[in-house]
């Protein structure tokens, strides 16, 4: 069978749900629906950590962020680890990204062998960061994101602007050129939308204005003790319904942007003849909350934060129009597309291939996965306090355990909005148990806090060696503060 060109649009803060195909009424997402409507949907999809650089770094790897000490944002990814563009490479692909990797360190590539556009921030924690200007502040989990949120532009929206005019001129001027020599291209296109700030131009602003239902869930008052803490902590414990409205409509806009530009890569794709011989996939780094139970931005194991939106289109070769429920993770979708390549799996890997699932739903498959939140207390928005959480989904089930409070067990077939702890009741004791061994065989809180802990001393060098010697940085998407404004 001839290999496929792949086609990989991979966003940033997507909920899951926000999505016609997923069954909002009020986004406009066509072209994301459109691939749905030709190709395969999975329900069920999550991301190997409810932070950016931690998932991303183990979408690459296939490997869970403690099997690479890559758990938090000011991680580095060893260059030694093969990532999935390192099998593309070595079954004969030859692996481009434009936009978004958001890697720490030296390596800007980690298999690629070409990039443009690059990201906004700089290669080293530590490293001077671009001035959002007036929107400083509004693009971390900080009240200001809330406080500073509606119409506008950021610079994060002109940043995906440049992704998608290059994408586009990538499609029409090389990719041609390789299927006429007879070799399959390996496209990424890395956005950063819809990732706050919660800020977008006027006019799609104005297209969402009063159209945009409030959460539906509110906090409760027996919330469980880390989102109690995490609320207050963040300064959301009182974020009005007017901030709500303005960052949800806001949000709504974001995502309608970002379908316009994935659908002008598409309409590239398939201007140069090679819509139907490309695996197009879309995904997602991880969710946002966008207020539903008082809580924004990623950070938790609830459905919001932690599932992420997965569509994959081939005609021929993936049905059209079908829907998985299968539990699967990013961490599966890097080997899937390896497979999909006849490239290589990883080896040493915890992310299994389901391709044989996404051409037959009847194929087997082990409905289980995990993700995991660690943070140590340096970063400026944990509140000065470290976590060693995880997560399994096995079938219908999740369960949570943190480090300091008590788990949480839910029952997702009849409870779908994640509203009733059962892990203190009795009736569940076996299955609670059960499940608490297959998050802990080969995972320990207190081993994870350890190394983190040795982790810290060595990047704490590193963090004031950058302070201070300010090393240059590669792969930069430079940008003037003044782009960003809020009307």
């Amino acid at each position: 069978m001839k290999r496929p060109n792949i086609l990989f649009l991979f966003s940033d803060q997507h909920n899951q749900k926000i999505s016609g195909c997923y069954g909002d009424k009020v986004v406009q997402t066509p072209n994301i629906d459109r691939l749905a409507a030709e190709g395969v949907r999975f329900n069920n999809a999550y991301c190997p950590s409810p932070i950016c650089v931690p998932s991303r770094m183990a979408a690459l790897t296939a490997r869970w962020p403690s099997r690479q000490d890559c758990w938090a944002n000011d991680d580095m990814l060893r260059s030694d680890l093969p990532t999935w563009l390192h099998g593309a490479g070595a079954a004969g692909y030859q692996p481009v990204l434009i936009g978004r990797l958001h890697a720490i360190g030296p390596d800007q590539l980690h298999g690629y062998g070409d990039r443009s556009v690059g990201d906004h921030s700089p290669n080293w924690a530590g490293g001077e960061r671009q001035s959002l200007g007036v929107l400083d502040g509004t693009n971390d989990p900080t009240p200001e994101s809330l406080e500073k949120a509606g119409p506008g532009y950021s610079a994060y929206q002109e940043k995906d602007e440049d992704v998608t005019n290059a994408a586009v001129g990538w499609l029409k001027n090389e990719a041609p050129a390789l299927n006429a020599a007879g070799k399959p291209f390996c496209l990424t296109v890395g956005l950063m939308l819809p990732h706050p700030p919660y800020v977008v131009d006027r006019d799609a602003y104005q297209a969402y204005e009063g159209k945009v239902p409030p959460p539906v869930q509110q906090a409760d008052s027996d919330e469980h003790a880390f989102h109690a803490w995490w609320r207050k902590e963040r300064g959301i414990d009182a974020v009005t319904p007017e901030q709500t409205e303005t960052a949800r409509t806001a949000y709504w806009g974001l995502v309608h942007r970002m379908d316009e530009m994935i659908g002008r890569v598409l309409d590239a794709l398939e201007d140069a003849g090679m819509l139907d011989n490309t695996l197009i996939v879309y995904a997602s780094d991880h969710g946002d909350h966008l207020g539903e139970r008082g809580l924004w931005w990623k950070h938790t194991f609830f459905d919001e934060s932690v599932k992420v939106p997965l569509i994959m289109r081939l005609p021929g070769v993936l049905p059209a129009g079908e829907v998985r429920d299968q539990v699967v993770n990013l961490v599966d979708l890097s080997q899937t597309m390896l497979e999909a390549m006849h490239a290589p799996q990883l080896p040493y890997a915890n992310g299994k291939s389901f391709w044989d699932v996404a051409k037959d739903s009847s194929a087997p498959w082990l409905n289980e996965t995990f993700s995991e939140y660690c943070t140590d207390p340096v970063p400026h928005w944990t509140g000065g306090r470290a976590v060693q959480q995880r997560m399994i989904r096995s079938d219908n089930w999740k369960l949570c355990l943190y480090d300091n409070e008590p788990p949480q067990l839910f029952d997702l077939k009849n409870d779908p909005l994640e509203k009733t702890n059962l892990a203190d009741m009795p009736t569940h004791r076996e299955l609670r148990d059960a499940l608490m061994q297959k998050l802990t065989d080969d995972w320990n809180p207190q081993d994870i806090a350890d190394r983190m802990k040795t982790r810290r001393v060595e990047k704490n060098i590193l963090l004031e060696w950058a302070k201070n010697v300010q090393p240059t940085s590669s792969n930069i998407w430079r940008f003037s503060p003044e782009i960003n404004r809020l009307e």
